[in-house]
């Protein structure tokens, strides 16, 4: 068992949160900078002082008790609920395997987009004013600790969704969002050509745009938020870990790789992919797909498609952004165009290169069968096949043609999780009243880590909050049909 300080790489001593003066995080948790340092914990802290997220209340538990809680998993979800437990006095362990930000991670690539349009999911009513609020709280944590860490993580780059009618998806999202007051503008085809003319939009007929989503560094923001806790007090071990027994109704500890028992009052399994691998009965409840993204370079001393200049965007299948200068990883793109069909009875071969239309894989879930090393998020292999780089430059030929010949930075690969039930699972590991499973994000879960963090910290520490959250969240009965072979 290993025990590492969290410890900012870059953080000067003059600059350590624990000794600033009155800045904004301490000024709006309402605590003095020497609290904080004699504490190790501030009482309130600035992502909680946004708007109070729906289905989430404010305090301690019902009792006014916390403990030790031990959170497996340091990404997104686990390092968010760690901050959140610790900011409301409760004893933190986070233990992970590799350790926060790691490339076998969930939170393992370098960016992920922030935005609240989600008219294409059956639970957009929920998602929507809590991905408002994790905007929020992503702003906040830009405000507070990105001049401390002397670097940029949330990106207000603005979203602009583009489609050739006004789709279900469309209509529905702008629902939401009316019905959630969230700025927002609808532009004609015309109008879009003439905003961002790097777009190749002839077929587009309507767009409508968030302009204060955004882009945040998703590695870094990930390590940085595990920093913060380490501040407060949360103590950081890099272990594997496997459940304890469960003894009358309660987890009596989790089992380290070098057999030592680590023992607290609650535990959380926010380890995303692994849920699988630790709870048997996760195995067909969830499903863990790779998504692929690749980074492009753009042209030298060509600003347009470099934050701001160029919002983050959405196609039929495929989304990206604009490259971030804090660290120039490159034009994102996350998805691809399909290879054309060839006409009946013409080879592959004798068919020349064309934009098909966006490519679609099998539905998340859908029961093919699948290399075992691949479903394991700790053997499976990270890279880009070929077919999906092309499929990728056919996408920018297409809708970005300056980039059409655009150099490959680097491309990045990571587990996604997807449940049978289309909704994040927050509930107890089934048989105990003191340990819980928090993950399955839908390939959505990094926006939400400061909100469900919260939400997560509020279940564990005694508080149930709205009955209708509870059951959204809790774990599904239902199972996939299961692959063949």
């Amino acid at each position: 068992m290993t025990i590492t300080p969290l410890v900012p790489e870059r953080l000067d001593s003059a600059e350590d949160p624990a000794s600033l003066p009155r800045r904004d995080f301490l000024r709006i948790a309402g605590v003095g900078a020497g609290a904080l340092l004699a504490s190790g914990c501030a009482s309130a802290g600035a992502f909680a002082s946004a708007d109070p997220v729906r289905g989430i209340e404010r305090g301690r538990t019902k009792d006014g008790g916390v403990g030790h809680v031990i959170v497996i998993g340091a990404g997104a979800w686990g390092g968010w609920t760690a901050y959140h437990l610790r900011e409301r006095g409760a004893r933190v362990t986070l233990i992970d395997a590799y350790g926060p930000g790691n490339s076998r991670s969930t939170s393992g690539d370098e960016t992920r987009g922030i935005r609240s349009s989600y008219g294409d999911r059956a639970v957009g009513e929920l998602w929507t004013p809590w991905a408002r609020a994790a905007i929020e709280r992503w702003r906040l944590f830009e405000k507070e600790w990105a001049p401390v860490f002397r670097t940029s993580y949330f990106h207000p780059t603005g979203d602009v969704i583009m489609r050739a009618t006004a789709e279900p998806f469309i209509t529905k999202t702008l629902d939401l969002w009316k019905a959630n007051n969230v700025p927002h503008e609808v532009l004609n085809g015309a109008e879009l050509r003439k905003r961002y003319p790097v777009i190749k939009a002839d077929d587009i007929t309507i767009a409508i745009t968030e302009p204060d989503a955004g882009v945040v560094r998703c590695r870094a923001a990930t390590q940085a938020v595990a920093a913060v806790g380490g501040k407060m007090g949360v103590k950081l071990v890099i272990s594997r870990v496997r459940p304890g027994p469960i003894v009358n109704g309660s987890m009596d500890g989790v089992i380290l790789e070098d057999g030592t028992t680590m023992r607290g009052d609650s535990y959380v399994f926010a380890c995303g992919p692994w849920l699988r691998k630790l709870f048997p009965y996760m195995e067909n409840r969830m499903r863990v797909p790779i998504g692929v993204a690749c980074y492009f370079g753009v042209p030298v001393a060509d600003s347009r498609f470099t934050f701001p200049n160029l919002p983050s965007f959405n196609f039929p299948g495929v989304t990206g952004w604009p490259v971030l200068p804090v660290d120039s990883r490159g034009f994102r793109v996350r998805g691809a165009i399909a290879p054309p069909v060839p006409p009946v009875g013409t080879s592959p071969a004798a068919t020349p290169a064309a934009v098909g239309p966006a490519a679609v894989g099998p539905a998340a879930g859908a029961p093919v069968a699948a290399d075992p090393l691949q479903q394991d998020p700790d053997t499976s292999n990270r890279w880009a096949s070929q077919d999906r780089i092309d499929g990728s430059r056919r996408f920018l030929a297409a809708r970005f043609p300056a980039l059409a010949n655009a150099p490959l930075l680097e491309t990045r690969a990571c587990h996604y999780e997807s449940s049978v039930n289309g909704n994040f699972i927050i509930d107890h590991v089934p048989g105990t009243s003191n340990a819980w499973i928090a993950g399955v994000g839908q390939a959505e879960g990094f926006k939400f880590g400061p909100v469900v963090g919260e939400y997560v910290a509020q279940r564990v520490l005694g508080i149930t909050g709205d009955p209708k959250l509870v059951a959204a969240f809790k774990l599904p009965t239902e199972e996939y049909e299961k692959p063949p072979g």
